[in-house]
Parts: C-alpha cells; sequence; structure tokens
C-alpha cells in the first residue's frame, strides 16, 4: 500500500509518496509547480520527517541544476589542450 503527503512550506508544494519494499521505503517528491519529480530509497526505520527532508533537498538541488544559468563557452582557441565541439 502507497502512502501520500502533501507539504506546504514558504509557498511551495511538494507532494510525496511513500512506497514499501521490503526493509526499504521508496519516497517520491514531485514539486507542486515544475512537476518535476526524484526519489530515495531508505530503512523503514528512518524517521519519516527525516526521509522527506532528504527527499526535498535532492528536489531542490535538481530545480538549482535545471535552473541555474549555462555556463559561458571557453573562447575558441583558448590556451587549453582541448578544442570547442
Amino acid at each position: 500500500m502507497n502512502d501520500y503527503e502533501e507539504q506546504a512550506s514558504g509557498g511551495r508544494i511538494v507532494y510525496f509518496e511513500f512506497v514499501p519494499l521490503g526493509r526499504q521505503v521508496k519516497v517520491i517528491a514531485v514539486d507542486g509547480q515544475s512537476g518535476d519529480e526524484v526519489s530515495i530509497v531508505g530503512p523503514v526505520s528512518t524517521p519519516r520527517g527525516d526521509l522527506e527532508r532528504l527527499a526535498v533537498r535532492k528536489l531542490d538541488a535538481l530545480l538549482e541544476r535545471r535552473g541555474a544559468p549555462k555556463k559561458p563557452d571557453a573562447p575558441s582557441g583558448g590556451g587549453g589542450p582541448g578544442r570547442l565541439v
């Protein structure tokens, strides 16, 4: 049986799904605005709040990577050993 939960924090909604897998639990966190999702797996003995915090941190990292500006390209002919492709 799956367990669903919703958490609102600072105007942000994150949906959680908890899927028991024997002695482990898979936690899926979905950002309510973007629909992006991440998952983690941990022992069922881990407090639910700890699993949620870890999933939110992973979700934050994903959103930050997707929203971060792209790195500027290196100038062509730069002094490095590589080449731009």
